[in-house]
């Protein structure tokens, strides 16, 4: 009899940890959400989710009306109004295209790149065989600087996409260079759709692997479980206990 009381009490108490871990490891991620809209009447749009645990950020895209079988650079612009310019903002390209700095005092400067593979700092603003064509969807965690995170949690990162079409003959071409790379023409780097990340209600990435590891939140899901599992065992060894102290009192009587 001893031996059972001791065992439900030392299961209660082991459990007693892991029910209270579980708030704080999944208070240290924030989710985050921007739907993104055209500019320079590309007909692209964007919605992107992400989650932000310390400086880690695990990010996903579904893109839709982007120009086919082209690159199209992306990145989390940081530093300006933490906006994006109004969809019929004007610029200083052919017949008024806005380009990327033109609209630079919403958006800011780039703070990370959005590519698939390999450095995903500034230095990638124009990695162009790193990042998605047409309407693929992208994927991946990848570490962000401090001031970017800052920007990610303060809800003022803006995540913008570029390339468009303005000719529309489905290629990257036209007289006017772009403002980042005059080796490139302006259709290759304007922007194409723009939306700001902003505090999402979901408390993790959908499932699906990531392409660079180690940054699921999965381990925030099973947290809770962990917590209900923990819950119920302090309850089962309670009951435990009581029914112990009733059995010991009926013998005694007897």
């Amino acid at each position: 009899m001893r031996k059972s009381l001791t065992a439900a009490a030392a299961l209660a108490l082991g459990a007693m940890p892991l029910a209270a871990m579980a708030p704080a490891q999944a208070a240290d991620s924030q989710s985050f959400q921007a739907n993104l809209t055209q500019l320079n009447n590309s007909g692209a749009s964007a919605t992107v989710m992400a989650t932000l645990t310390g400086d880690s950020l695990q990010i996903s895209a579904q893109r839709s009306g982007f120009l086919a079988d082209a690159p199209h650079a992306q990145h989390i612009h940081i530093g300006g109004m933490g906006q994006c310019p109004p969809a019929d903002e004007k610029g200083s390209g052919a017949n008024g295209a806005l380009q990327t700095t033109d609209a630079a005092k919403y958006y800011g400067a780039i703070g990370a790149s959005l590519t698939t593979s390999g450095d995903s700092s500034p230095d990638s603003g124009l990695a162009v065989k790193r990042f998605p064509n047409g309407d693929e969807s992208y994927e991946r965690t990848i570490q962000l600087d401090s001031k970017t995170a800052d920007a990610v949690r303060n809800g003022t990162a803006v995540v913008v996409m570029h390339g468009v079409d303005l000719n529309g003959n489905g290629k990257y071409d036209g007289e006017v260079k772009s403002d980042l790379d005059p080796s490139l023409p302006e259709e290759a780097t304007d922007p194409a759709a723009c939306g700001v990340l902003q505090a999402s209600q979901m408390n993790s990435m959908p499932g699906g692997g990531v392409q660079t590891g180690g940054g699921s939140t999965a381990g925030t899901e099973d947290a809770g479980l962990i917590a209900l599992g923990g819950t119920l065992l302090v309850g089962g060894a309670g009951a435990a206990l009581v029914a112990s102290r009733r059995r010991r009192t009926a013998e005694d009587q007897a």
